[in-house]
């Protein structure tokens, strides 16, 4: 089972507010997840975000791989550090016509 750390967005239109939750991820976006972490709030200035970090310390030992905008929320957290490896390029390059 992959399991995800993802956010999962709640609130009205135009005025979103996310959950930080551990997922399967084959589950939707929006549904059933096995924990949860913490909340993000983009909104607001600067943008509220609170996670649980001992839990989160505790889910990715046990290999849960966050997306990259957890990634970005847990480092800004200082809760996990930033790797001296790159990261792999986001798009592949076009190929070149004969």
């Amino acid at each position: 089972m992959a399991v995800k750390m993802r956010l999962t967005r709640l609130g009205d239109k135009k005025s979103p507010t996310y959950r930080i939750v551990v997922v399967d991820s084959r589950k939707a976006r929006d549904g059933e997840y096995i924990d949860k972490v913490g909340y993000y709030n983009p909104t607001t200035q600067p943008a509220d975000v609170v996670i649980d970090s001992d839990k989160a310390k505790d889910w990715l030992s046990k290999g849960v791989q966050p997306t990259e905008t957890v990634r970005a929320l847990l480092l800004n957290a200082g809760i996990i550090e930033k790797s001296e490896k790159l990261s792999p390029a986001k798009t592949n390059p076009k190929k070149k016509k004969k």
